[in-house]
């Protein structure tokens, strides 16, 4: 498989993650439900999201993982189909539920062919490029599901999405897979995850997605709440930060090279990430777009120095690791989806900044903790 054909898949499948956070305040609208009911839509598709991904990890480590990428496609696009003719917001959250349940299939499937197929330094070129792709996904699928809403109806867009996402799976091409020669057992497997390294990173991760899922799930109601900015439009360009945050993490690689370590680039960004943070509390629009960009681009660089490295550290196989990766990704964001939404519901824009900040400040300890680790190691 091509790596540009993998990440036009990626491209798609992140729409179906994230094109209803821009419309969460419309659905909170249109079913009379409070904002975190509303997003709650992305909470139950992070839930399966943040345990699913270790158990396909297993899975994967003995099956052809573009073969799932192509069944998980598929049942993607079925789910977007329906998802536009709920009648209830029950429904929307079931859909979001099962979808949740599919997509850790097709992001671990992607995640293992990369780990499997590219090694060294070649490995960190692609899993940059495959980041990229989620990252242009999520701007892109927030941005389009806005605009098409506001020009047309939200479920056009999905209609879109499907027939991508079809026509996708239908051209991956078939792949080789090798079969493992010795397969071992899961709990032998997992034991391979559980040292001090992998878990700090695993944990930080954590941290670094719960941060970036309240943020961006809560995004609509601090706009039109704090900044009185209520059109879907509108509310979709903000997401422009995020887009130029993601530039502004192409220069990693750049920086990985100039750094002592990976773990000492990743404490400077998680310092800087809680930084933006503080500025976020900002109640003036510019200095709160500024932050934003900062805040959009720090993350991406963790996540783009943090998934290569989890993979050159681990001895499990590829698909394990990065199962456990995505397990602890998504299972930041789905606390990071509902939880800070009860205290931005209850105190306010202030509050849920500072409960963020907490959650950073926690990141940041545990790469820290890995940075000095390993330069006790280098020492010793």
């Amino acid at each position: 498989m091509r790596i540009f054909h993998l990440l036009l898949c990626s491209l798609f499948i992140f729409f179906v993650l994230y094109a209803p956070q821009p419309l969460l305040g419309l659905f909170a609208a249109q079913f009379s439900v409070s904002p975190a009911t509303a997003g709650s839509l992305m909470t139950a598709t992070m839930v399966p999201l943040a345990i699913a991904p270790l158990i396909y990890g297993l899975i994967l480590a003995k099956h052809n993982p573009l073969q799932i990428l192509r069944y998980a496609m598929l049942g993607l696009a079925l789910s977007c189909i329906v998802f536009t003719l709920a009648p209830s917001f029950e429904l929307l959250l079931l859909i979001r539920f099962i979808q949740g349940l599919i997509l850790p299939a097709a992001l671990t499937a992607m995640t293992t062919y990369v780990g499997m197929s590219y090694k060294a330094d070649c490995l960190q070129k692609k899993m940059s490029m495959y980041i990229g792709s989620t990252i242009a996904g999520g701007y892109f699928g927030r941005v389009l599901a806005a605009v098409f809403a506001d020009l047309w109806h939200w479920q056009s867009f999905y209609y879109i999405i499907a027939i991508g996402l079809i026509a996708l799976s239908l051209t991956i091409d078939k792949h080789t897979h090798q079969p493992m020669i010795k397969p071992q057992s899961p709990l032998s497997y997992l034991k391979q995850l559980a040292t001090a390294p992998i878990l700090r990173l695993y944990g930080a991760v954590f941290c670094m997605f719960f941060c970036f899922a309240a943020l961006l799930n809560y995004l609509p109601f601090i706009l039109q709440d704090t900044f009185l900015i209520t059109n879907t439009r509108d509310i979709g360009f903000v997401y422009s930060g995020y887009l130029l945050g993601a530039l502004a993490s192409m220069t990693t690689p750049w920086l990985l090279k100039h750094s002592r370590s990976a773990w000492h680039l990743l404490c400077g960004v998680f310092a800087f990430y809680c930084v933006t943070i503080m500025l976020l509390m900002s109640i003036e629009l510019v200095l709160f777009l500024i932050a934003f960009t900062g805040f959009c681009a720090a993350m991406f660089m963790i996540h783009s120095t943090a998934a290569p490295l989890v993979n050159k550290i681990s001895m499990a196989p590829a698909s394990v690791t990065n199962g456990g990766y995505v397990s602890f990704y998504y299972s930041g964001g789905a606390l990071g989806s509902f939880v800070p939404g009860l205290v931005y519901q209850q105190y306010g824009h202030t509050a849920f900044m500072a409960s963020l900040l907490l959650v950073c400040v926690c990141g940041f300890m545990l790469v820290l903790c890995g940075y000095l680790a390993g330069k006790k190691a280098t020492l010793g």
